[in-house]
């Protein structure tokens, strides 16, 4: 019986690749937007103070991952979540979370926003009240 080593299975390709698209905070900020309702690129930037190239650049990240949708409207886009499945998946992560403290948070290799001190920034989870 051959050996499936992690590299060669397809499903664990694909659950790498979801999770890969969701491990950016912009996206995940995005994502929480979408939760409420459309949003137009224009929205994402006054709401979440990105610029609009890095907008842009996420929502084709979530859209080129079937995590959102766009709805032509005239001249404009409206954005959505694909699948509301989607949001099941990321209330189980904040449960996950909440059970784990401050574990990942901390995490050595992936807690931390950067050498220069501990994150002082708050991401909404998606039990708080977003601004539209």
């Amino acid at each position: 019986m051959p050996m499936t080593t992690a590299n060669a299975d397809p499903a664990l390709r694909r659950g790498a690749a979801l999770f890969h698209g969701l491990a950016d905070r912009n996206r995940l900020a995005i994502v929480h937007q979408l939760a409420h309702g459309e949003r137009r690129v224009v929205d994402l930037t006054n709401t979440l103070g990105l610029a609009q190239g890095t907008v842009s650049g996420h929502l084709a990240c979530l859209r080129d991952c079937g995590l959102v949708v766009g709805r032509p409207e005239g001249r404009q886009m409206f954005y959505s979540i694909a699948h509301p499945e989607l949001m099941d998946l990321l209330a189980a992560a904040e449960q996950l979370l909440g059970l784990t403290g401050e574990a990942v948070e901390i995490c050595p290799r992936y807690g931390p926003s950067d050498t220069t001190g501990p994150r002082t920034e708050t991401i909404p989870t998606m039990t708080e009240e977003v601004a539209p």
